[in-house]
């Protein structure tokens, strides 16, 4: 008998096994089949919802004050007195660099002249250097006292501040008051004032030496001074008290004793070669007192 023979038994063992082979070929691609398209509906449905994400959060994002395309520096004139905040952007300055001079304009500063806009911080050499042939500071900016040379509207004022004499101008010392004083080289109101004050303890000025009394009085401004019929105030040698006569300043207390005791004991006084042998009295003293005495 040729070829195989199985026995029934065997036969149906192998039946059995063929059936499970199928099942389990048949469950493990139908198992096969929902694993991909599961996975397709996932990739599927992660795309989506991360283009929506990606949309969502597109639309949502903050827009700063800062968020601004770099952009080449322009360059142009313009005044750091009156430039916007466009125009300073515009020159590739810095936003924060562009809040700190409004903040110095709104303080009251004022760039009068284009070395200021260099203390501008954060401004870097390079960038100074290529902005400063464009900076124009308007006039209106520049200090008032650039007027007084170019606007004849505008006069000095020459109760403060006189025009000074020159050589060989001069100035009537017993006649002049502070105003006049002034306009003389090397003599300000101070100076003025002393000069004034002398005169009225003296009486009057007799020579312009006389000034050399006040202290510190600067002698070069002595030739611009000169004096003109001389008019004095006359102390009474045999009137006045001790107090009244050592006031002047060429009287001193024991020389206004003096005075005093004479005419208690001799009676008035008729001159003051009276007074010549009294030690307190020079000849250089009563030469200097004889324009400002009477009897």
């Amino acid at each position: 008998m040729s070829g195989y023979y199985f026995h029934r038994s065997d036969r149906q063992l192998i039946i059995v096994l063929l059936i499970v082979a199928v099942i389990l070929v048949a469950l493990l691609f139908i198992t096969a089949e929902g694993d991909m398209s599961g996975r397709v509906t996932s990739v599927d449905s992660t795309k989506t919802d991360t283009s929506f994400v990606r949309s969502e959060h597109r639309q949502t994002k903050p827009i700063y004050y800062y968020d601004v395309e770099k952009k080449q520096p322009e360059l142009f004139y313009f005044d750091p007195n009156t430039a916007d905040s466009t125009q300073l952007l515009r020159l590739g300055l810095q936003p924060w660099q562009v809040r700190n001079i409004y903040k110095y304009r709104a303080s009251g500063g004022v760039y009068r002249k284009a070395t200021d806009f260099a203390r501008l911080y954060g401004l870097t050499v390079k960038q100074y250097r290529a902005l400063e042939p464009y900076i124009r500071i308007s006039k209106d900016y520049l200090p008032a006292s650039t007027l007084l040379s170019n606007d004849d509207t505008l006069k000095r004022d020459t109760l403060k501040y006189p025009m000074k004499i020159s050589s060989p101008e001069t100035i009537i010392l017993n006649l002049a008051d502070t105003n006049q004083l002034k306009r003389v080289p090397g003599i300000g109101s101070w100076f003025a004032r002393a000069i004034v004050r002398y005169g009225e303890r003296l009486g009057g000025y007799v020579n312009v030496g006389q000034l050399q009394e006040i202290d510190d009085f600067p002698i070069e401004s002595m030739k611009y001074f000169v004096i003109e019929n001389p008019v004095t105030v006359k102390l009474n040698l045999n009137k006045l008290s001790i107090n009244e006569l050592r006031k002047h300043p060429y009287i001193s207390y024991y020389q206004a004793k003096a005075i005093v005791d004479y005419r208690r004991l001799y009676g008035p006084l008729k001159s003051l070669d009276d007074l010549k042998l009294h030690d307190k009295f020079s000849p250089e003293a009563i030469g200097r007192l004889l324009p400002y005495v009477e009897f």
